[in-house]
């Protein structure tokens, strides 16, 4: 259901403005209409400062910590700037530790050579090669008859070193060259334990503020909102009789319109109150039940509804259960949904629960398809020799009987669908409106009797015909024949 709302116009003296303004703030119940205005600078710099706390906030809080303190000294937009530095650190610092893993990998079969040993060897006149090659291709005879000297055997791989002198002819092996590492894996691996030192302290550092800093950035969180939210009040607030009148315009939901009408007449504030009306475009809120609010998630992948149509969330959650059964159509697999949704439940965040939920209906609607197609983890219950279910297969249907059965349902849905649909034209836009989906209403089961019911021909007729002639003269109310 969508959460009705009343707009309301405030006329305001200009000594009371912000005062008013204030009020508003701590009553939190007005969505304020904002209008095609610039920020300035200023207001600019608070939105990215609120946005760089909510980060550090929400950053924090995915953290898991089991220390506990209490709430620091430190102000919440310095500990922000803080977080937003280490955290650029940190990405730096496993960057580096992506690219030390990889050149320590690429470093470990030429061992701990040594830097001045390699000089040593171009300052007599000799060459050396590195090649790579597997140990099947490998021939042992190059080490007798060539300057051939095995470095190591790593990953089912022989990696082995060519010495020549400048002026012999070289010895080409059939073998892919590789070029010696910058560095030896010792000076790698030392650089690599540093980095992994420096992001393990920073880790703790951030474990520590998850447990210390949360309250200081919600603090400041707030009050950067109530700033900006101040000032966007401002900018959209329209001025009469030379800037003496402020007027501002609103929205808030009916649930909250006594606690605003209390506060309005006890300090004597003007105001009108009315519905909204086309192109007020009011905000969107939805409230369910319990139900048909675990699939509020999926409906908002698409989009919210306008304010003036239906709320179409408790209408397909049924049948988006229902066609996720069906389609998965498993006992055995419905059973772990339930099941996994039971042990994972304990371990998750608050906010994630109604997911698991959400899950849990999923997996109980494939259970009762699976039941239905006699299907267990893939085992077809209707074929098996399983005399205890013997006189549960009368119950159970077939491929057949299941196809029709989806055709069955396919069609339901297709004229509930079409219901709703002229519902929603009806409270958008008239009755008029909703006189096409009414004749397609008509016209879908007037075509099932007909062909399907030898008795119910004249009802098929008036059914099809009357159908025909409400999607024909009224598609469009506002034409002429």
């Amino acid at each position: 259901m969508i959460i009705p709302v009343r707009k309301y116009a405030f006329l305001v003296y200009h000594h009371d403005y912000n005062e008013f303004l204030n009020d508003l703030g701590d009553l939190g119940v007005l969505h304020i209409i904002e209008k095609q205005v610039e920020l300035d600078a200023k207001t600019l710099d608070k939105l990215d400062q609120l946005k760089q706390v909510n980060e550090a906030i929400g950053f924090l809080k995915n953290r898991e910590s089991n220390k506990e303190g209490s709430k620091t000294e430190e102000d919440g937009l310095q500990l922000s700037c803080i977080i937003k530095e280490k955290r650029s650190n940190l990405e730096i610092l496993s960057q580096k530790r992506i690219l030390l893993i990889k050149e320590k990998l690429q470093a470990e079969p030429w061992g701990d050579y040594k830097p001045e040993t390699i000089i040593k060897l171009k300052e007599a006149g000799l060459i050396l090669r590195l090649f790579v090659i597997s140990n099947k291709r490998f021939n042992h005879e190059w080490t007798k008859q060539y300057n051939v000297s095995v470095i190591s055997t790593h990953q089912s791989q022989i990696h082995f070193a060519v010495v020549n002198k400048k002026d012999e002819e070289s010895f080409e092996p059939e073998a892919e060259e590789v070029k010696l590492p910058k560095r030896p894996v010792s000076e790698v691996a030392l650089e690599l334990n540093r980095v992994e030192e420096q992001i393990d302290h920073i880790n703790k550092e951030f474990d520590q503020l998850a447990a210390t800093a949360l309250p200081n950035l919600q603090e400041a969180a707030d009050g950067l909102e109530t700033e900006t939210e101040y000032k966007r009040a401002l900018l959209n607030t329209s001025e009469q009789a030379d800037g003496k009148v402020k007027i501002l315009e609103g929205f808030v939901t009916v649930e909250n319109r006594n606690k605003l009408d209390e506060y309005l007449d006890k300090h004597n504030i003007l105001y009108v109150s009315r519905k909204p009306e086309p192109g007020d475009n009011p905000p969107v809120m939805l409230k369910n039940g319990k139900f048909a609010r675990l699939f509020e998630p999926i409906a908002k992948l698409f989009a919210l509804p306008n304010y003036k149509e239906l709320d179409l969330t408790p209408l397909f959650a049924p049948f988006f259960m229902l066609f996720f059964g069906f389609c998965l159509g498993d006992a055995g697999y419905g059973l772990l949904f339930i099941i996994a949704g039971f042990i994972i439940r304990p371990f998750v965040k608050s906010d994630l629960r109604p997911i698991i939920t959400l899950a849990q209906f999923l997996g109980l609607g494939t259970v009762i398809f699976g039941v239905l197609t006699g299907t267990f983890f893939g085992m077809n219950l209707l074929q098996a020799d399983i005399p205890a279910l013997e006189s549960a297969k009368k119950y159970m249907l077939n491929s057949q009987q299941a196809f029709y059965l989806a055709v069955i349902i396919g069609v339901v849905q297709i004229l509930f669908g079409i219901g709703v649909n002229a519902v929603n034209r009806y409270r958008q836009y008239g009755f008029q409106y909703a006189l096409p989906p009414i004749g397609w209403l008509m016209l879908l089961p007037g075509l099932g009797l007909y062909f399907g019911f030898d008795a119910f021909k004249i009802i098929s007729y008036v059914l099809m015909f009357g159908g025909i002639a409400l999607i024909i003269f009224w598609s469009d109310p506002t034409a002429s024949i």
